[in-house]
């Protein structure tokens, strides 16, 4: 999701948008705007797509990425 969050975040701030704006152009809370770009990872799916929607996206399945960490364990 933290891929999502920082997407959605480097747009909306391309465009010159505050959350605030974000939130009511999108249709969507603010709070849920919030959490979202915070990577807040229980978030509906389906809101996630109305946000993505903003910039001509949408989230897909795909394959998960796992990173090694420091200590060698899989993330």
């Amino acid at each position: 999701m933290n891929t999502i969050a920082k997407y959605i975040k480097q747009e909306r701030k391309k465009l010159g948008m505050t959350q605030e704006d974000f939130a009511l152009r999108s249709g969507l809370g603010l709070r849920f705007v919030r959490d979202l770009e915070q990577g807040k990872e229980t978030v509906r799916m389906d809101k996630v797509n109305q946000a993505l929607a903003m910039f001509g996206m949408e989230a897909i399945p795909g394959k998960k990425e796992y990173k090694e960490n420091m200590d060698g364990n899989i993330s």
